[in-house]
C-alpha cells in the first residue's frame, strides 16, 4: 500500500539549509525503493524569517506545520541578530513553534558504536557500549517562566529569569520517559537539583510517585552536577536520563563529546499530535555556505521522524546502518579527525543516500526470494 507523508521543512539559518538538503536526499532514497511519497512544504523560521517578515515565526510557517504530519528543522540563530530585542531573536521562532504545537518531550539519543569509539573526546574504553537517551522536558522551566527580563531597581540593572514547574508537566514527561525505558533496558535516571531548588524537590517527588506505576523499571535519582561527572566517567552506565528543560539542554551538549561530535546527534520533539525533528547543533555561521557542515545529525533526525511519526522502523534502522557503514569506512566531515581526507556536506549526504538505497534494495530482494 502506497503511503503519502506530508513533511514541513524549516531550513532556518546558517548551515541549516545545507544539512537539511542532505536529509531530504536520504529520504528520497527511501522514497525510490519503499513505495512511499514525501510531500515537502518549506517555511521560514528564525533569522531568515526575521529578514523576510520581521518575525521569527511567520503565520504562514505555522499554517504549513499545522498541515504537516511532521517537521524537519535545520538550525536557527547567529550573531547577526544578537542585538535584537528578546522577542525578535531567531531562537524565539523555535521556542514558539514548540509551544504552539505542544511539543513537551525532547528525545536525544546518544549511541557510541565500538567501531566509532575513537571519535570520542573521551578514552574509547570509557565510551564503548554507550547507548542512552536523554528525555528533556521542553515546555516548562526557566526558558518559559515569568517574570523575566532585565529591570532597573535602586539605580542598578538586574536580570530575572523564573523557574516554574507544574505538577502535571512533570507527570506527563515522566510517564513518557518510563514508557521509553520499559522498551529499552528498563533503567531510568532522573536528574535534578533537589538539595537546592524547590522546583527540583517537586520534580523528584512527582517522578518517584509516577515510578511506582512502573515497577519493572529501576528508578534512581542524581543531582545534575553528579550526573554531569558520571556522564564523562562512565557514560555506558546510563539508559534513560529524565530531566528538566535547562538541565537537558546542558547534558545533551555534554553528551555530544561522548559521541565525538555535536554534528552526529539528532533529536525528536514530540507532543500528543505533532512532532519536530532537528539536529542538536546550532547554525554554525562560521562555516555556513562552505559545504563543510556535518549532515549526519540532520540525516539521523530524519530517521527518527520515520520511526516515531511514520512508524517506518525498517527504513529508520536502515538509514542508521548506512550512516554507521559510511563512517566506518573512514569518511568524515572536517570537524572530526580521522584517517583519510575530510569530505563535504553534500558528499557525505550522497554517500549515506546511496548506501541507504543499496541496503533497502537488498532487503527487498531478500523478501522477494523468501516469498517464492
Amino acid at each position: 500500500m502506497h503511503s503519502l507523508y506530508r513533511v514541513a521543512l524549516l531550513p532556518g539559518d546558517g548551515v541549516g539549509p545545507e544539512v537539511l538538503n542532505e536529509a531530504v536526499k536520504v529520504l528520497k532514497a527511501v522514497e525510490s525503493v519503499n513505495g512511499v511519497t514525501f510531500r515537502f512544504l518549506t517555511g521560514l523560521i528564525g533569522g531568515s524569517a526575521i529578514e523576510a517578515t520581521a518575525t521569527p515565526l511567520p503565520a504562514e510557517t505555522v499554517a504549513i506545520c499545522n498541515n504537516s504530519q511532521a517537521i524537519l528543522l535545520g538550525a536557527v540563530g547567529g550573531p547577526k541578530w544578537d542585538s535584537n530585542r528578546p522577542e525578535a531573536r531567531p531562537e524565539q521562532g523555535l521556542l514558539q513553534i514548540r509551544r504552539r504545537l505542544g511539543l513537551y518531550v525532547n528525545l536525544r539519543p546518544i549511541k557510541v558504536l565500538d567501531s566509532l569509539a575513537n571519535l570520542s573526546a573521551i578514552k574509547p574504553a570509557l565510551v564503548k557500549g554507550t547507548d542512552l537517551v536523554i528525555v528533556r522536558e521542553l515546555l516548562g522551566g526557566i526558558y518559559f517562566g515569568n517574570p523575566r527580563g532585565i529591570f532597573a531597581k535602586n539605580g542598578e540593572r538586574m536580570g530575572v529569569n523564573t523557574e516554574i514547574y507544574k505538577e502535571h508537566e512533570v507527570e506527563r514527561i515522566a510517564h513518557r520517559a518510563f514508557q521509553l525505558a520499559r522498551n529499552r533496558k528498563r533503567k531510568l535516571t532522573s536528574v535534578d537539583k533537589a538539595n537546592v531548588l524547590e522546583t527540583s524537590r517537586l520534580w523528584r517527588e512527582v517522578v518517584t510517585r509516577v515510578g511506582a506505576s512502573y515497577p519493572d523499571v529501576a528508578l534512581s535519582h542524581l543531582y545534575i552536577d553528579n550526573c554531569a561527572m558520571q556522564l564523562i566517567e562512565k557514560p555506558s552506565s546510563f539508559d534513560v536520563i529524565l530531566t528538566s528543560n535547562m538541565f537537558g539542554d546542558i547534558l545533551s551538549d555534554e553528551a555530544a563529546m561522548v559521541a565525538g561530535s555535536i554534528g552526529l546527534l539528532p533529536s525528536a520533539s514530540l507532543g500528543e499530535r505533532a512532532a519536530l525533528y532537528e539536529p542538536i547543533h546550532g547554525s554554525a555561521p562560521d562555516i555556513a555556505g562552505r559545504n563543510k557542515a556535518n549532515p549526519i545529525a540532520a540525516i539521523l533526525s530524519a530517521a527518527l521522524m520515520l520511526r516515531y511519526s511514520f512508524h517506518q522502523e525498517a527504513a529508520a534502522s536502515t538509514i542508521e546502518t548506512a550512516v554507521e557503514k559510511v563512517m566506518k569506512q573512514g569518511f568524515h566531515t572536517s570537524e572530526i579527525s580521522g584517517r583519510g581526507r575530510a569530505i563535504s556536506t553534500s558528499r557525505m549526504g550522497t554517500l549515506v543516500a546511496e548506501r541507504t538505497e543499496r541496503l533497502l534494495k537488498s532487503q527487498a530482494n531478500a523478501r522477494r526470494k523468501k516469498a517464492k
